[in-house]
């Protein structure tokens, strides 16, 4: 073997040596900042303590929901027929208006009703004349009748003639009465205080009593009601807070979190809809600014409880895991997991049974990196407000459906 080749081997077999000494670099001493990362990451490595949020349980008191899906309804809707045939003269009302009751709506022309009054009541003046006359006659007769100058039987037909006359007048009263009451019917009232609608008649028109589309549409819908359903499972717990006094049902708006209006549950329904295994609740609320309308779907929720006193924690703070339901407990400047039981949540709050007490502080954000006994940096350590809505003692505050998935263990 030449000189020249020997040098080529010899660089080879170094250039080998080299890229298996880097190989093993890789393999052995190059992974240990990965795993000091990965230990940091564990939060008692190079990394340190982890950021978190935190939120001390409050005590508060909190109402027991149930939820359904109703429809608004008028209180009562009525639609004004005419009583009586004839012109409508006058309309005297605005599409829209509200109106109090007795309120009169329109007027139809009231020239033959009024002859018709005004003719009963000529006939009942004329039958009393005759009337008076007659017992004046009468009088006479029975005088008569004392000296034998007249008959008793002449005595006895004018008392009789009397009698008859007396009914008569009676009748044309009954007949004033009659033609007055129809010639009020000239004058179209509302029957009930409401809302009118779009009106289903212009002035000028001939109406009649047979009618059935009506002159206009009163709803009141200041109160207003509302039919909603629960679940018959929900329907023992419903009686027996229903039995113990007056319930309170929540109308929520379009974004299930807002309640627009406040009532009070009227009836039970007393029969089982079969088909779909639900009953039929009624509320009636006040609607002072029309926030519902007739027709209107909306999600209500029905207070059946309140719960005293509960520890209340943030819902993003209780977690899951194979032994159930536990937080995170500040202790110092490290983190504990604590057991807990869950009375009822929604996705603001949740009610902890068992396994909080108040004060003590709970992780809300940050779980990620976190393990019992973990070291935590707190973003916000002068935390210890009451988590959203739970200083509000005693008020219902609204629950979206489907977001309000409330757990009762």
């Amino acid at each position: 073997m030449t000189k020249d080749r020997r040098y080529l081997v010899y660089g080879l077999i170094a250039i080998v040596l080299l890229a298996v000494a880097g190989a093993l670099y890789m393999q052995g001493g190059g992974d240990e900042p990965q795993q000091q990362s990965r230990r940091g990451r564990r939060g008692g490595g190079l990394s340190g303590p982890v950021p978190v949020l935190v939120q001390a349980a409050q005590t508060a008191d909190v109402p027991v929901y149930l939820n359904g899906v109703g429809t608004t309804k008028a209180l009562n809707t009525v639609t004004v027929l005419p009583q009586v045939d004839g012109k409508l003269i006058k309309m005297s009302f605005r599409e829209g208006q509200d109106v109090p009751k007795g309120y009169v709506l329109a007027e139809i022309d009231p020239a033959t009703y009024q002859a018709a009054y005004d003719q009963a009541v000529a006939k009942k003046a004329q039958d009393e004349a005759q009337l008076a006359n007659a017992k004046i006659d009468l009088e006479r007769y029975t005088r008569l009748a004392t000296t034998n100058a007249a008959t008793t039987q002449q005595r006895d037909t004018q008392r009789a003639l009397v009698d008859q006359l007396t009914a008569q007048v009676k009748q044309d009263q009954a007949a004033i009465d009659s033609a007055a009451t129809t010639l009020g019917y000239t004058k179209i009232v509302a029957p009930i205080a409401g809302r009118t609608g779009i009106r289903n008649v212009d002035e000028g028109n001939i109406v009649h009593a047979s009618d059935t589309t009506g002159i206009v549409t009163l709803t009141q819908i200041k109160p207003i009601s509302i039919v909603f359903t629960l679940p018959q499972q929900d329907l023992p717990r419903v009686n027996k807070a229903f039995a113990q006094g007056q319930l309170t049902v929540e109308s929520l708006a379009s974004d299930n979190a807002t309640v627009t209006d406040r009532g009070k549950l009227q009836v039970v329904d007393n029969q089982i809809d079969q088909t779909t295994g639900t009953v039929k609740l009624k509320g009636e609320f006040p609607n002072n600014d029309l926030q519902l309308w007739p027709g209107q779907f909306v999600n209500v929720q029905l207070v059946i409880d309140t719960l005293k006193d509960a520890i209340v924690v943030p819902t993003a703070a209780v977690q899951r895991g194979p032994q159930g339901t536990f937080v995170y407990v500040v202790d110092g400047d490290k983190v504990k997991i604590r057991q807990v039981k869950v009375k009822q949540q929604d996705d603001a709050r949740a009610v902890i049974e068992t396994g909080l007490a108040s004060g003590e502080r709970v992780v809300t954000s940050g779980f990620a990196q976190l393990t019992d006994g973990s070291s935590i940096a707190i973003s916000n350590p002068n935390a210890s407000a009451a988590p959203q809505g739970a200083d509000r003692q005693g008020e219902t505050k609204s629950r979206g459906e489907g977001k309000r998935k409330r757990q009762e263990k």
